[in-house]
Formats: C-alpha cells, sequence, structure tokens
C-alpha cells in the first residue's frame, strides 16, 4: 500500500494526530502555501471531555465525534490519510506508516498520551480505562451488562460483585464519571429494575493523593468532595490500588472491594513515537520541547499538546496536560508556520490559564477563572455553555443540547442499550 500524497512544490508539514492541538493546527494552515498532511489512526476526531457521557449511556458516540475529512473538505492543500505511524527517521525526513513512507519538511507530533497503568499489567489487561470513544462503549456495555447480571445473581455477594464500580483516579474523569453513576443509582436503576434492591450497590471513588481535583483550587477540591458524599460515593483519598484479578480491588490498608468494574482514570503517559532520541523524552512520556514547540535534538520536528514537555517561568513542570493547552499550542505553532513562509521572526509560546472546571452531577459542579471560583448551579450552566461552544458541527450541537434538556427533565437516560459484538460462525470446508 501507498500514501499516494500529490507531489508538490510547497513545503510538507506532517501532523502525527488530529486530537485537540493536531486539528487546530492544520486547520489554522488550511489554504496556506505548506502541503499539510494529517495521519491519525482514526477517521474522525474526537471530544475527550465528554467520553464519560457515553460510558454511562447520556450521549450517542457520534455526538461527539467528527469526521477529519468533512473538516478539510474545502482545505485543498490538507491532506488526510488514515494509517497508524510505525517509526519516524530524522535522518531520511521521513515517517513509516503502514501505507508506507511519508516524507516531510516539518513534522508535528500531536499523540496526545494514554492510560498510565503505573507497570500493572493485570489492571491494564482487566480494569477499563477511557481514552478512546471505543474504550468508553465498552465501559459502557460492561456497566449495563453487570446490571443485568446481577439480577440473575443466586447470593447476595455475588450480586454486590456485580453491582459495585470502582473509580481509580480524583482528577475530572473520576470525579465525573463517579457522580454520573451515583446519579444513575439514585434516579434510573430503580426504575430499570424495580425488582432489585439497590442499597447495595456502592460507587468508590480511589485517590492516591489527599484530595479530588489535584489541579483545581483548594475550594473547588472541597466543594467537589461535599458534592460526591451528597451523591453517596464512597470517596477514599491518600488510597493506593495495588491489584485487581478482574473481581475484587486490592488497596493498600483498606479492605478489598468486590466489584467487575473498575475504571482506571488514574493517570496519563505520553504515546511514544519510535525514532526519536532517549534523551528527547522526560518524565511521563513526553517530549521535551523549546518554546517554539521544536525538540531541542532536531528543529524540525515540533511536539504539542498532551506529548509535548515546554518549561517556561510560570510553568517550571510543563503546561498541564489539558484541551486549551494543546490548542494554544497548535494555535501559535500555526501563526508561526505561516511567518516562517513569510521570512518573518516567530513567537515563543506562552501559556494563557483560561480556567478550568469539571461536573460532578445535575446542578452541581465547580469552576476556576483565573481570579473567581465558583460552584453549584451557575458553574453547572458555564460548564455545559463552554462544553457546546467546543463540540465541532451545528448538528452535533444540537443533539447533545437535545439529550442533555431531555435528561434534565425527565431523569432519564434514553441510550441504554448493550451492544454486544456478534461471533461469525466458521464455514466448514467441504
Amino acid at each position: 500500500m501507498k500514501a499516494n500524497l500529490p507531489e508538490s512544490n510547497s513545503p510538507r508539514i506532517v501532523i502525527v494526530g488530529g486530537g485537540f492541538g493536531g486539528l487546530r493546527l492544520a486547520l489554522d494552515l488550511a489554504d496556506s502555501n505548506y502541503q499539510v498532511v494529517v495521519i491519525d489512526k482514526n477517521n474522525y476526531h474526537q471530544f475527550q471531555p465528554l467520553f464519560y457521557q457515553v460510558a454511562t449511556a447520556g450521549l450517542e458516540p457520534s455526538s461527539i465525534i467528527f469526521p477529519f475529512r468533512r473538516m478539510f473538505q474545502k482545505a485543498k492543500n490538507i491532506h488526510f490519510r488514515l494509517a497508524e505511524v510505525k517509526m519516524i527517521s530524522t535522518e531520511k525526513k521521513e515517517v513509516e506508516t503502514n501505507l508506507g513512507p511519508i516524507s516531510y519538511d516539518y513534522l508535528v507530533l500531536a499523540t496526545g498520551a494514554g492510560t498510565n497503568f503505573f507497570g500493572n499489567e493485570k489492571i491494564a489487561k482487566l480494569s477499563f480505562p477511557m481514552k478512546s470513544i471505543g474504550e468508553a462503549l465498552v465501559l459502557r456495555n460492561s456497566l449495563f451488562l453487570s446490571f443485568e447480571h446481577a439480577l440473575a445473581s443466586e447470593t447476595e455477594e455475588e450480586k454486590e460483585g456485580f453491582l459495585n464500580v470502582v473509580v481509580v483516579g480524583g482528577g475530572p474523569t473520576g470525579v465525573e464519571v463517579a457522580g454520573t453513576i451515583a446519579e444513575m443509582k439514585r434516579f434510573i436503576l430503580p426504575r430499570d429494575y424495580p425488582e432489585m434492591d439497590f442499597s447495595s450497590m456502592h460507587i468508590t471513588l480511589v485517590e492516591g493523593s489527599p484530595k479530588v481535583l489535584n489541579g483545581m483550587s483548594e475550594k473547588s477540591s472541597l466543594r467537589a468532595l461535599e458534592y460526591l458524599k451528597k451523591l453517596g460515593v464512597e470517596v477514599r483519598l491518600n488510597a493506593i490500588v495495588q491489584d485487581y484479578d478482574g473481581k475484587t480491588v486490592t488497596i493498600k490498608g483498606v479492605d478489598n472491594i468486590s466489584t467487575h468494574n473498575l475504571v482506571w482514570a488514574a493517570g496519563i503517559i505520553g504515546n511514544k513515537v519510535v525514532g526519536l532520541k532517549d534523551e528527547d523524552y522526560v518524565r511521563g512520556g513526553r517530549i521535551k520541547v523549546n518554546r517554539f514547540n521544536q525538540v531541542e535534538s532536531d528543529n524540525s520536528v515540533y511536539a504539542i499538546g498532551d506529548v509535548a514537555y515546554m518549561e517556561t517561568e510560570r510553568y517550571p513542570n510543563g503546561h498541564p496536560q489539558v484541551a486549551q493547552a494543546a490548542i494554544q499550542h497548535g494555535k501559535n505553532l500555526g501563526k508561526n508556520f505561516l511567518a516562517m513562509s513569510k521570512f518573518h521572526k516567530m513567537k515563543k509560546f506562552e501559556y494563557k490559564n483560561l480556567g478550568s472546571m469539571a461536573t460532578v452531577g445535575r446542578n452541581k459542579a465547580v469552576v476556576d477563572l483565573p481570579k473567581r471560583h465558583f460552584s453549584g448551579f451557575l458553574a453547572w450552566l458555564v460548564w455545559m455553555v463552554v462544553h457546546l461552544r467546543s463540540i465541532l458541527g451545528i448538528k452535533n450541537k444540537f443533539l447533545i443540547f437535545l439529550n442533555w434538556i431531555w435528561n434534565y427533565l425527565t431523569y432519564n437516560l434514553s441510550l441504554r442499550l448493550i451492544i454486544q459484538n456478534p461471533k461469525r460462525e466458521e464455514v466448514a470446508e467441504e
């Protein structure tokens, strides 16, 4: 197979990854004097902040994904290739993919980050991460299959194993998942399963540090903890998960918890690309870059988003691995590429903190702005507006808004489907 890219006299920028940073960069270079090639293993952009709503049946997957080809239809200089990167060769200036080699003049690594299991292979195999739309759907299927199995369980111990949910990681994803499942337990599951007593169902949030939402203010952290407890979530701080065998979670210094559903939201690690030097990588699998997002060992290679590690005066340990940082990386690099094409000076990157937020449940959210912190119903409305504005496509915005209104008015998630993979029967040879 070949990538079959058109020949061009324009310099070629190859962007690996179509997340927030890679997509922003590509769109900002539309109709420029560059030939832009976007490589991704999926043919769509995923809106990660709402994965948890897909996992808990609040939204359809199609509401939070958007096809790359549709976004690039009017940009004649942008070419998309559905491919997986095997390695890069900085000497040949090539990206080796399953479609063959793709040459570049400038390479931008926007590969994002994956789930960090901290070396525990059993947890990696048996728990449920949420770093892709596919993983969110796997978790959704497991949750609702577990409820069906609980209904058919013969003993209370077996039933509790299917009903219990343990969420590891007290960041925004962990808090949002735990809060949403707690609301399901209270408002939805008793109506779906009237013959089952859900008082024996326990939702446990395990966090290794002394507080939830470590990246937010103390005020927001305490308020989020208060919200979780009001919803009935059992929060265990300063707790470390040591092992999981698919049925029992072992927590250091705490009694074991029986569960078939361990949601892992405890950490992230940069998605490495083979071909860079070992010294290019720092803690967490991130690539060290200068203030122009250039990899220090090769100034024709750039890294942006979660995988990039840039030290500045205000952020000596690198920028937070959030969507806003990735988008700002992409925007600044886009401006620099345009400046380079006109032989103008490039601009150093400076991260502007626009704030952070997390929702715990209906009417319950926390918002940190640079000069103000607030929570409750107003914070929840702000959270909804910000996320709706960030979603790509008018249709997607409308569908999400409609689902949110319906869920709010009826206390009813309408997408509680269990979609199992059909097994193809082998055809016997005659």
